[in-house]
């Protein structure tokens, strides 16, 4: 295991593609693009970067996540609840359990850190 700093520098790293299942796509093509830059020995623990493409999709948290939004905008829906648009800047966390809708209005990339319940 490594002690040492890890930065969060994409440029020259292969992004792992991705997009939600067909059957929790609610519009568009929301195509994304994760680059996974530490995972804890456990692997309850990760972080990186993160973006999609306009599209929205249900979601349902098993985990707890942090976010902070570093361009682009999303809007976040949940069950019974309100939903909260996000922009660059905004920093916030999902907690585990939480269920909704998210969508991406405009490309959205985040820097995310995960941790499994």
């Amino acid at each position: 295991m490594t002690t040492a700093l890890i930065p969060f520098a994409i440029a020259g790293l292969a992004p792992e593609k991705g997009a939600p299942a067909p059957d929790r796509i609610v519009s568009g093509t929301p195509e994304s693009r994760t680059w996974n830059l530490y995972a804890s020995p456990d692997g309850k623990f990760f972080s990186g970067i993160w973006e999609s493409e306009p599209g929205a999709w249900r979601i349902h948290y098993t985990e707890h996540e942090f976010c902070h939004i570093l361009e682009g905008e999303s809007r976040i829906a949940e069950d019974g609840g309100k939903t909260v648009t996000l922009k660059a800047g905004d920093a916030f966390v999902i907690p585990a359990g939480f269920t909704g809708t998210w969508e991406v209005v405009t490309r959205t990339r985040k820097q995310y850190a995960i941790y499994e319940a």
